[in-house]
């Protein structure tokens, strides 16, 4: 009797620098879960290859000739079956990681990231978790310009008023980074409640994943303030 192999993980990597796409392909390819699934230089060709060989994962530069990386990410995630999207940059405080957050990424990651915490970034997504601390949020955040912001943050409160008490809780949980786990132990609800709870909040804001709750409840401004 032979043991079944576990499903490996499908990966486009999307740069036009040869040698990063390289140096990712070297880094990623020696774990034995994940299969590099083809590489693209620029966001039209990450378009082409993700309909051609349907990654899980996509590892998205955002500075590309042709199509940048957060075009192709909006459009990437607006598709049926959407792989994960980890946007790349060299800077920690672009104001385009934001932006492609909003677009619907999983996350975002340095290019100087160490190779063991890309493997493990990837793992997580495909797992449901956001690559993003409380942290980087509030810092990139803080980097939005003002205009707007009373604005945003009347239409976040408006948006989040429609949901029921629990799942309001759990959206500022969400917004905290707490796990699953953790939102459950806190509000003393099972895990399968939990997980219909945050289900329930992202389809009626029609959300892709936890970070657009997450940036929801920060521009509602309920981090330091849950009223």
């Amino acid at each position: 009797m032979t043991s079944q192999q576990p499903r490996q993980v499908g990966v486009l990597i999307v740069d036009d620098d040869p040698l990063v796409r390289a140096g990712l392909v070297m880094m990623l390819g020696g774990a034995p879960d994940l299969s590099i699934v083809a590489e693209a230089g620029d966001g039209s060709e990450a378009l082409s290859m993700a309909a051609l060989h349907r990654p899980d994962v996509v590892l998205m530069d955002i500075r590309m000739p042709v199509m940048d990386g957060l075009t192709a990410t909006r459009e990437l995630r607006a598709r049926p079956g959407a792989p994960e999207v980890i946007v790349m940059t060299t800077f920690d405080a672009d104001d385009h990681v934001l932006r492609a957050l909003r677009a619907g990424a999983a996350g975002y990651l340095l290019k100087d990231t160490p190779p063991a915490e890309i493997v493990a970034a990837v793992r997580q997504v495909t797992l449901g978790n956001p690559v993003l601390s409380p942290a980087v949020t509030r810092r990139l955040i803080a980097r939005v310009a003002d205009d707007g912001e009373n604005e945003r943050r009347t239409r976040a409160r408006e948006r989040l008023a429609r949901l029921a008490d629990r799942e309001r809780e759990v959206a500022i949980a969400v917004g905290q980074g707490k796990s699953n786990a953790e939102i459950g132990a806190m509000l003393h609800l099972s895990l399968a409640t939990v997980k219909t709870h945050v289900s329930s909040v992202l389809t009626k804001f029609d959300l892709n994943n936890r970070v657009q709750i997450a940036l929801l409840v920060h521009d509602a401004g309920l981090l330091d303030d849950p009223r």
